[in-house]
């Protein structure tokens, strides 16, 4: 089952359990109940107001059940995530396995994951009507390990093409940038509800190695699907929605539930996050050689939707 994600955006809230549902209650006035969702059909949570309170007794339920809850900070980006101590039935058995990868394991299957995002930004690219040639160009470049940051100059190419050579990604910015932000705040809570399912440790990156972050495979493994979120802001931006308002987020989330295809056929982008998880496992285990990375192309909903521009 694909769970949901739910936003918490507006101040004044109250979060608590009962009887196996979240309840949000408004704390003003008559504290009136806005709503009520199943905790077992509950992906994530992302806090993304200021104001809000909450019950332990919430964060204990949404842990017991995998899904993560998401702290964000005023420019919409993850500044802290809740997330499980105990994901997978064999947990400690992979974990051991993930810190015992070697160096040329992890540089091997970082490659994979560069050139996966590269060709995904390419569709991206060639989705929104820009050359795909700067960008496609530079797979045979990926080494092993990517010692030439290949990632970033396809970065440098690639925000240029798809948004004008007077756009610059800056995390603090607002506009396009703040609807980056929230869309990858997304994307890296249902990543992280993928690795820690798949029974591995979020620090232990393959090529992010801040000290200060705690979610660095988390970071690693959501880059193939960053692209996804930058052409969905692109059309919005493209229909004239440049803010971070309650439609927006919403088309945004929906991201994680179009089809796009795998190995395996026409799979929902959050079911590829997690098959992709679960084959670095196995490859920590030795049961498998290869990431079992997303297809080139897009979210045949997304692809659909620009069709008729």
């Amino acid at each position: 089952m694909i769970g949901r994600i739910v936003e918490i955006a507006d101040d004044r809230r109250h979060l608590f359990v009962n009887r196996g549902f979240m309840v949000v209650r408004d704390t003003e006035g008559e504290r009136k109940e806005l709503g009520q969702v199943p905790l077992d059909d509950i992906a994530a949570v992302i806090a993304n107001a200021h104001g809000m309170t909450y019950t332990n007794n919430l964060l204990v339920a949404l842990a017991e059940r995998g899904a993560p809850f998401v702290l964000c900070a005023a420019n919409h980006n993850a500044v802290g995530v809740l997330i499980t101590l105990d994901g997978h039935h064999v947990q400690a058995k992979r974990i051991e396995a993930q810190v015992e990868a070697s160096l040329p394991t992890h540089k091997r299957l970082w490659a994979a994951v560069v050139k996966s995002k590269l060709e995904q930004q390419a569709a991206a690219l060639e989705a929104a009507g820009a050359p795909t040639a700067p960008l496609l160009a530079l797979l045979r470049k990926v080494k092993s390990g990517d010692p030439e940051n290949v990632e970033g100059q396809g970065a440098r190419r690639y925000w240029n093409l798809l948004f004008g050579v007077d756009f610059r990604r800056d995390q603090d910015g607002d506009g396009v940038n703040a609807l980056l932000n929230y869309g990858y705040t997304v994307l890296r809570s249902a990543t992280a509800r993928a690795v820690v399912a798949a029974g591995l440790h979020p620090s232990i990156g393959l090529h992010h190695s801040n000290d200060s972050n705690a979610m660095r495979l988390v970071d690693d493994l959501m880059e193939p699907f960053r692209p996804i979120v930058d052409l969905k802001v692109w059309q919005l931006q493209r229909a004239g929605e440049r803010q971070v308002t309650p439609e927006t987020k919403r088309a945004l989330v929906r991201t994680l539930y179009d089809d796009m295809q795998s190995s395996a056929g026409v799979t929902p982008v959050m079911v590829c996050m997690q098959k992709l998880a679960v084959s670095l496992a196995q490859v920590y285990m030795g049961e498998r050689d290869k990431l079992d990375l997303p297809l080139p192309g897009l979210p045949l909903a997304l692809a659909g939707s620009l069709d008729g521009d």
